[in-house]
C-alpha cells in the first residue's frame, strides 16, 4: 500500500500532520508506505525530530494552495503544490490513495479533473459518519459536494453509500433510507417524491423507505440519502453537538464524544476510481492518523474497485 499524504494541508500542518503520521506508524504492525508531500525545508526537520524520517518517503512540493485561493485556478497555476503533486502521483499510480486537509475546493477539483468519475457515475458524492445513540454508526450522503441533485443522482448515492457501508462499516446488508419530512411515500418535495420510486425499484439496495430528521441519531437506517445542501446543514449541526457538549462539560459523555470530527479523520469521495480523503481544516494529530487508517482500509477492502465493478458490468 502506498498512501500520498499532503503534509501542508490544514491549519495546524505540518506539525500535527507529522504527529498524526507518527501515531499511525506506531499503531499498526504493517503500515502503508507513506509518501509525505510538502516543503522539504519545513517537513524534513519535523520528521527527523519525530524519529520517523527513515520510515517514509519525502517528496518536495515548494508550493502550497491556501484556503482563500480559487480552487481550480490555484490547482492549474500551482503545479508544484502539495495537492497538485499528490494528484499527479495518484493519476500515475505511484500511490494508491491520497489524503489532505487542505483547500477542500482544490481537493474536489483535483478529484474531478485528475481522477475523474467512474464510468456510469453521474456525479461522485461525499459522505460522513453519523454516530447513533445505540452505539452504532450510519452513513449520510451527500454532505456538500452536490447542492442541487436529480433523482437519478440520489439513487446512485444510495448504491454508493451501501457499497461503502458494507466494505468499511462492516454492515452486511445496509438498510438505506431516504431523508424526508415524513414516512409516507407521497411525502416531501419534488426531489424526494421523484426519488422514492427509484430507490424502491433499486434491487441492489435494501431500501427501507423514508426516514425523518428525528431518525438521524436514533433510527435503524445504515445509509441515509439526501441532496448535498440538506446533508451539509445536518453535518455542520452534528459537528456543533460536540462543541455544545464541551461547553457544558459533557465532552467525555460516551455519546457526545463520538461527534468529535477527529474520530473519523476525513470524508471519502465516493464514485471515483481511487481513494481520495478530504480532512477537516482544523485536523489534529488524531484526525490525521485516522485519515491514514481510513485510506489503508479503503485500499485493503478495494471499495473503489467494488464500486467500479458494480457500475461497469
Amino acid at each position: 500500500m502506498n498512501i500520498g499524504f499532503d503534509m501542508m494541508g490544514g491549519d495546524y500542518a505540518p506539525k500535527e500532520a507529522v504527529d498524526g503520521l507518527r501515531m499511525y506508524l506506531s499503531e499498526v504492525s504493517l503500515p502503508a508506505k507513506v509518501f509525505c508531500i510538502g516543503q522539504q525545508e519545513v517537513v524534513a526537520p519535523l520528521l527527523e525530530a519525530a524519529g520517523i524520517s527513515d520510515k517514509v518517503v519525502l517528496i518536495h512540493a515548494p508550493e502550497v494552495i491556501g484556503y482563500n485561493e480559487h480552487p481550480a485556478k490555484a490547482l492549474k497555476e500551482k503545479q508544484q503544490s502539495s495537492i497538485a503533486i499528490g494528484f499527479g502521483l495518484l493519476a500515475k499510480e505511484k500511490i494508491d490513495a491520497f489524503i489532505s486537509a487542505g483547500n477542500t475546493g482544490a481537493m474536489l477539483a483535483g478529484t474531478m479533473f485528475t481522477i475523474k468519475a467512474i464510468p456510469g457515475i453521474i456525479r461522485p458524492t461525499i459522505g460522513t459518519i453519523v454516530p447513533k445513540l445505540d452505539g452504532t454508526t450510519s452513513l449520510l450522503v451527500d454532505v456538500g459536494l452536490n447542492a442541487d441533485c436529480k433523482p437519478e443522482q440520489l439513487n446512485q448515492f444510495a448504491t454508493l453509500g451501501a457499497i461503502y457501508a458494507q466494505a468499511i462499516l462492516g454492515v452486511e446488508q445496509p438498510k438505506v433510507g431516504l431523508l424526508n419530512v415524513g414516512e409516507e411515500e407521497t411525502k416531501g418535495n419534488a426531489l424526494a417524491q421523484a426519488t422514492f420510486p427509484l430507490l424502491k425499484a433499486n434491487s441492489q439496495i435494501n431500501f427501507i423507505g423514508n426516514v425523518e430528521g428525528r431518525d438521524i441519531l436514533t433510527g435503524n437506517a445504515d445509509v441515509m440519502v439526501c441532496d448535498g445542501f440538506t446533508g451539509n446543514i445536518i453535518l455542520k449541526l452534528a459537528e456543533s453537538l460536540y462543541d455544545v457538549a464541551k461547553a457544558r462539560n459533557l465532552e467525555q459523555d460516551g455519546f457526545f464524544s463520538r461527534f468529535h470530527y477527529e474520530n473519523y479523520g476525513g470524508t471519502p469521495v465516493l464514485g471515483v476510481a481511487k481513494p481520495v480523503i478530504i480532512g477537516h481544516g482544523i485536523s489534529s494529530a488524531k484526525a490525521f492518523a485516522n485519515m491514514l487508517h481510513l485510506a489503508s482500509k479503503m485500499i485493503t477492502t478495494n471499495v473503489c474497485g467494488s464500486i467500479q465493478s458494480h457500475f461497469t458490468t
